[in-house]
């Protein structure tokens, strides 16, 4: 009997034993699981990672076992709008100097906006559980350090604080006085003390602004490269023509190159600005009032003049109007003999030329000789999308200095209500201005213009318009027979 109770609980502690060692397999084998098997990262399971997001918008992927970052995405949208503007930059640029591109900014801007609007700003990851408290702030200056020492109560004042008391020294009231007299100046025996003179007027500040840019453009059209108006300003103009200036010189002048810029006004002509003594000629005109804009008044007066002495001066220098005035703020310009400073431009291109390029997307016309080497360039303005210019290669036919000029409403375009053929007088300020080199297409040729600071920035009725000073330039260059190639 005792044999058998003795085999019966053997067999009772072999299954316990038998049952405690599976269990033991299957819970290590469960952990196997769960571990990560050397380097390699098993993320099978929901759980197994955490996301976050950092203060700059990244996706932050961590293990949620080991506790290791996985991976930091940025959002997907900033990438997309970074290189979206990036391609914009490169492919763009904008001159503001130059009305159609002042029109298309913003309309690119708008096109932008509707195709990338800017995403809802997401606040759901900053943390505001902590707010700066008051210790967080250094103490105002002024206080004593035993002063932080003292307790502050739940409103922040400190307790057993004394109430600061302000002093003020007593003031003594007086009369003002003059409020333009000068405050006292302390003196010694050696001081002289300079009063100005009483003049009665305030002087202006000599006008330096830009001359940099004034003096580049000089140079350029001394190279025959013109920059158009030269009005020390920066612009398409300018940068077209500094383009021109390597291919007539092959120098490859930069705009901040200012030591290259001095030595080449110093080869060409010296300084770029000189004084000029105004003449009893140049004050003496003739002028017109006022010029209309109306072909049917214009077609009234004798002659399209200049309007006063400094357009008559500022188209003979080859300036800006406006800043031919800046540039003598106290000059007397209807007085004979008044000195003024005036752009120094230098002599006129002599080469022949054989082949005229009127460039309709750079706006631009660029003249070669027989050899094919670029000889003068100027800025343009050829045609508009209601009455283009023409395209293909024609030839210059005949060539007219201070033409007249024949409106037809029938044959090219309609002014206003004018429906009746006029003939309106000639002078610079007429609608073709002092040039007129005529195409073998009717209607068509290189001209001036009244309004030389609109070159390379408006529109024609489809002819191709310079400055006054440009054309008269060509009309020395150019013979019957030229061919004009029109180019987009």
């Amino acid at each position: 009997m005792k044999s058998r109770i003795g085999l019966l609980s053997l067999a009772v502690l072999a299954g316990l034993w038998a049952t405690a060692a599976i269990a033991a397999v299957g819970a290590t084998s469960q952990e196997a699981q769960k571990r990560p098997q050397g380097d390699t990262l098993q993320l099978a399971q929901r759980g197994d990672v955490e996301i976050y997001f950092d203060g700059n918008g990244n996706r932050v992927i961590v293990d949620s076992y080991t506790g290791e970052i996985i991976a930091v995405q940025p959002p997907r949208s900033a990438i997309g709008r970074q290189g979206e503007r990036r391609a914009a930059r490169q492919r763009d640029r904008y001159y503001l100097d130059d009305s159609y591109e002042v029109e298309r900014l913003p309309r690119d801007y708008r096109q932008y906006q509707d195709r990338y609007p800017e995403p809802p700003v997401d606040d759901t990851y900053q943390d505001y559980s902590r707010a700066p408290g008051l210790n967080d702030f250094p103490p105002p200056p002024g206080r004593f350090p035993d002063d932080e020492a003292l307790p502050r109560d739940g409103y922040g004042q400190r307790q057993n604080e004394e109430p600061q008391v302000v002093r003020r020294e007593p003031v003594t009231r007086a009369p003002l006085g003059d409020p333009l007299e000068a405050a006292p100046q302390e003196t010694t025996p050696d001081t002289v003390i300079e009063t100005p003179p009483a003049t009665g007027k305030v002087i202006a500040p000599a006008f330096t602004a830009r001359e940099d840019v004034a003096a580049l453009q000089i140079l350029l059209d001394r190279a025959g490269a013109s920059p158009g108006v030269i009005d020390g300003r920066f612009g398409s103009n300018v940068d077209k023509a500094l383009i021109a200036y390597r291919d007539i010189t092959g120098a490859n002048l930069k705009s901040t190159d200012t030591a290259d810029i001095k030595d080449a006004l110093a080869a060409t002509g010296g300084d770029p600005f000189i004084e000029y003594t105004i003449t009893p000629e140049d004050a003496a005109g003739p002028f017109v009032a006022s010029v209309p804009a109306d072909y049917s008044q214009k077609a009234q007066l004798d002659h399209l003049s200049f309007t006063s002495v400094t357009e008559m001066l500022a188209e003979r220098f080859h300036m800006d109007e406006t800043y031919l005035k800046a540039l003598n703020p106290e000059a007397n310009f209807n007085r004979p003999g008044t000195i003024i400073r005036v752009a120094n431009t230098g002599r006129k291109a002599t080469t022949k030329v054989a082949r005229i390029i009127a460039d309709k997307g750079l706006k631009q016309v660029r003249a070669y000789d027989e050899s094919g080497k670029l000889v003068v360039a100027y800025p343009a303005t050829i045609g508009s999308a209601d009455t283009p210019s023409p395209t293909g290669i024609h030839a210059v036919s005949r060539v007219a200095l201070n033409p007249n000029y024949t409106y037809n409403p029938k044959l090219n375009f309609k002014q206003g209500n004018n429906d009746k053929i006029l003939t309106i007088p000639p002078g610079p300020n007429g609608p073709v201005g002092t040039v007129w080199i005529a195409l073998d297409k009717p209607t068509y040729g290189i001209h001036g213009t009244p309004d030389p600071s609109k070159i390379g920035k408006t529109e024609s009725h489809g002819c191709v318009r310079l400055t006054n000073w440009d054309a008269e330039e060509l009309t020395k260059l150019v013979s019957p027979g030229v061919p004009v190639e029109f180019v987009e």
